[in-house]
């Protein structure tokens, strides 16, 4: 067998961050946001990156993923301007990459040297001390903390908290009839959550609320610094509470750890655990409803239906992803990588959207089939610590709305709805429903409970976690 190094086989790109091409360079599809690739019937440059970004990756993602396995299993393309990285868009590439913490590390400090500092992208790659950005002992003493700490919150517990959260804001708009259950639902649950489970008490929320939303859809460089601000002053005040105060919470559990944290590492590990349990499961509740709203085999109202809420979070994890693109990682040599070179410290991700997209999840093939192995979770030593309890809130708080609107509905086509612009997410924009509003005298009864299983007792996750014996 050739090596990778010896005359004849393929070299290293002379220029980082270019992967070997494909045999043949096959012509993107119509509108395929390539950079720098011209339309048909001009042949387009193989090293040209395909752009993450801008609206025809948010309309179809899938075509686009579908190009990019033309390349191979690792795929040049740019998650911002001037912000190049590498792809992994094969399942089995994406395994081997994810459990193997020897090849490849998480700490981005060498390669944000190399990219714009003000690129918008930076927030999501920026080196912290916490679990993300770390590897070996400091990544396992920041997990160990994080993971000790939610074993504390009992599952009713728990449960009790989101019925809590959905019925505050049902509330607000449920003598409507319409909402749009993005702005109104889906990205308040979790923030109204984490404010409860940190310690603050309610009247924490609207600031929390106010200050992710700012740095999430800051209209000018000025409102996202200050929305930025507002967010820090938020985790100061809250760790100085807690100093003063211990209590039934994760951030004085997470404080009181053996581990011991410093200040530094406390607070950027807060910031990560609300950061990475806000967006994505903003956007896993507010995928699954729009799959279910738009599915007749889901209901003929949302209160009976072929299917279950169950498997509308299941079809999500695999088709629709909450986080499509992320897990970055950087080699610590360069590395001939599934017919690719990597430089040390060239930035690669992991499309858990394209690797899923590889198998027929209704079928008998693959690794989609039974009780699958989807990479939304992503796997290996960084595979999200704290799944079951988002598994929990997110069919918690869709079946607490169901309970309250049986005959809700689209108030749009499902092809009209509107995807989110963005690299690392696939989130909607709204999603607008109607419903027969709540009468004054509801507004403060309780909904009938919802019976079965996901009333009771989160699935287990379905995450692949360990390299299959067929993939070495």
């Amino acid at each position: 067998m050739t090596s990778p190094y010896e005359p004849g086989a393929a070299q290293p790109p002379s220029c980082p961050g270019q992967a070997v091409p494909p045999p043949q360079a096959a012509a993107p599809p119509p509108g395929c946001p390539a950079h720098g690739m011209p339309q048909a019937p001009a042949q387009p440059d193989a090293y040209a990156p395909v752009r993450l970004y801008g609206p025809e990756f948010a309309a179809d993602p899938q075509r686009i993923y579908a190009h990019l396995r033309q390349y191979g299993a690792v795929a040049p393309v740019e998650i911002a301007p001037e912000v190049p990285a590498l792809l992994v868009t094969d399942y089995r590439a994406a395994l081997e990459l994810l459990n193997d913490d020897t090849t490849w590390s998480k700490d981005s400090r060498a390669w944000m040297q190399t990219v714009p500092p003000d690129t918008p992208v930076m927030p999501m790659l920026h080196w912290r001390p916490n679990v993300f950005y770390s590897d070996g002992p400091a990544h396992v003493r920041y997990r160990d903390v994080i993971v000790d700490s939610f074993k504390l919150v009992e599952p009713h517990e728990l449960r009790a908290r989101v019925h809590d959260a959905a019925d505050t804001l049902i509330r607000r708009f449920g003598d409507r009839g319409e909402a749009d259950l993005i702005a109104d639902y889906a990205r308040l649950i979790p923030l109204l959550m984490f404010n409860s489970l940190f310690g603050l008490p309610d009247s924490y929320s609207d600031r929390l609320i106010a200050a992710i939303a700012g740095m999430l859809e800051g209209n000018s460089p000025e409102e996202a610094q200050a929305a930025n601000e507002a967010y820090t002053q938020y985790i100061m005040e809250l760790v100085g509470a807690k100093k003063a105060q211990r209590g039934p919470d994760l951030t004085s559990w997470m404080m009181d750890h053996p581990n011991e944290l410093g200040d530094e590492e406390l607070i950027h590990n807060i910031i990560l655990v609300m950061g990475a349990g806000n967006e994505p499961l903003a956007n896993l509740i507010g995928n699954a409803l729009s799959r279910m709203l738009s599915d007749d085999r889901y209901y003929n109202t949302v209160s009976g239906g072929a299917l279950t809420v169950h498997d509308a979070i299941h079809e999500v994890l695999w088709n629709d992803p909450p986080m499509a693109n992320y897990s970055a990682h950087f080699p610590v040599r360069d590395v001939f990588f599934h017919g690719t070179w990597v430089r040390a410290g060239q930035l690669v991700m992991v499309s858990y959207a394209a690797a899923n997209s590889q198998f027929d999840t209704t079928g008998a093939q693959g690794p989609g089939s039974g009780s699958g192995s989807h990479l939304a979770w992503a796997a290996g030593p960084h595979a999200c610590p704290v799944k079951r309890h988002a598994l929990l809130i997110a069919i918690t708080a869709i079946e607490r709305l169901t309970a309250w609107l049986s005959d809700i509905e689209l108030a749009v086509h499902p092809s009209e709805l509107e995807w989110r612009n963005g690299a690392f997410h696939r989130a909607l924009a709204a999603l607008p429903t109607r419903f027969t509003p709540i009468t004054p005298d509801q507004a403060g009864a309780t909904p009938w409970q919802t019976s079965g299983p996901s009333s009771s007792t989160p699935p287990e996750p379905t995450s692949t976690a360990k390299q299959p014996a067929s993939a070495h």
